[in-house]
């Protein structure tokens, strides 16, 4: 091998090595730098270089808003009624280096502590609440959520119970109730004829 040779497969792994540490970024994602462990800078979006051959490491987050449909959950009224409920979560990352340092997975934590604030927020709410004022307490629920998600920088858009089923016998007494009520009705105003 010639020293020419040489300069170039050394100038040719020098130039493969520096282009490995190029990273793109799309306009919803950011690049949040660790340099050997320790955070040092927020890349992004588009076309940014971190030190090659492990000593810098880019963890790529989206900041898109996230939507998340929660499982059909089962939990008791504080009138000790069992009620099925399905609810909507919409969040967003807003600072990409809080969500990867300060918690170890952003959106599981999210939604365990989401579905958590579902089911305590029921419990401290009788039926004919949970029924009637669903936009209070959405509303509490996604400020409940939104003081600790904040500390991971996600930021809570809503959260919102989607749907309350009630079991089957409940059903059927609201049911009997509401005719009663109604017989009632007719009865008082065919009385005052």
């Amino acid at each position: 091998m010639t020293p020419q040779n040489v300069v170039l497969i050394v100038v040719g792994v020098i130039a493969v090595v520096a282009l490995s540490g190029f990273r793109i970024a799309q306009e919803y994602q950011r690049g949040v730098v660790f340099r050997l462990g320790r955070y040092t800078a927020l890349r992004g979006p588009g076309l940014y270089w971190i030190l090659p051959l492990g000593i810098e490491r880019a963890v790529t987050i989206d900041i898109r808003t996230r939507t998340v449909s929660a499982e059909r959950q089962e939990t008791i009224t504080r009138d000790s009624v069992t009620v099925k409920l399905n609810a909507v979560l919409w969040y967003r990352v807003t600072d990409a280096a809080k969500s990867v340092i300060a918690v170890a997975d952003a959106p599981a934590a999210v939604y365990q502590l989401a579905m958590t604030s579902l089911r305590n927020s029921i419990g401290r709410h009788d039926l004919d609440e949970v029924l009637q004022e669903r936009d209070k307490i959405n509303g509490l629920l996604r400020e409940n959520i939104a003081g600790s998600a904040t500390a991971w920088g996600v930021e809570i858009e809503r959260f919102e119970m989607k749907d309350v089923e009630l079991p089957e016998a409940m059903q059927e007494v609201m049911a009997m109730q509401a005719q009663a009520i109604r017989e009632k009705r007719a009865r008082i105003i065919k009385a005052e004829a």
